[in-house]
């Protein structure tokens, strides 16, 4: 009897181990997506954003090109302004002084051959404003804008990249 015991508890216990042993080899899908594919997906993508912000290895390309040194810009004054605005009476006037700003100053030979043109598309653009169309800073923007646009139109191609206020009035 002790030995037909002991049988039973043998078989008892090799059916337990072999139900055992094959869930240890089996992994579920939850588990692997868990703690193998989640992780490792996050330590690839961490390691791309890395690479491509420059934290890992991008330096060396930077330290290949020599920074590039902007020209300082050049400034040309253009004569004072005295317009009279349209609108109804009282009279308005505008006085106004401005400076452009320019890449090179050989430029500067080209804006004194065209000054008849500069100024006279400035003088009848001026003259047809109102003094509601200078108040504010957004009228001063698009008063800029405007007159950066006929400037560059007049000296085709391109060639003034900024107009700078000296002095705006208006009386």
């Amino acid at each position: 009897m002790v030995g037909n015991l002991m049988a039973a508890m043998e078989a008892d216990m090799s059916d337990e181990a072999g139900a055992e042993a094959p869930a240890k080899k089996k992994l579920s899908g939850k588990v692997l997506v868990l703690y193998i594919a989640l992780p490792l997906l996050l330590l690839i993508g961490g390691g791309a954003g890395a690479y491509f912000s420059g934290l890992l290895g991008g330096g060396e390309h930077e330290a290949d090109h020599e920074p590039v040194v902007a020209a300082a810009p050049v400034f040309y004054d253009l004569p004072d302004f005295l317009v009279n605005l349209s609108g109804p009476p009282p009279q308005h006037y505008l006085k106004m002084r401005v400076t452009l700003q320019i890449a090179d100053p050989e430029i500067a030979k080209t804006l004194d051959a065209q000054m008849p043109r500069v100024l006279d598309s400035f003088q009848t653009f001026l003259r047809e404003m109102r003094p509601e169309d200078l108040q504010g800073s957004e009228g001063m923007l698009r008063l800029k804008e405007e007159l950066l646009r006929r400037i560059n139109l007049v000296l085709d191609p391109t060639v003034v990249s900024d107009v700078l206020f000296k002095e705006i009035i208006v009386q």
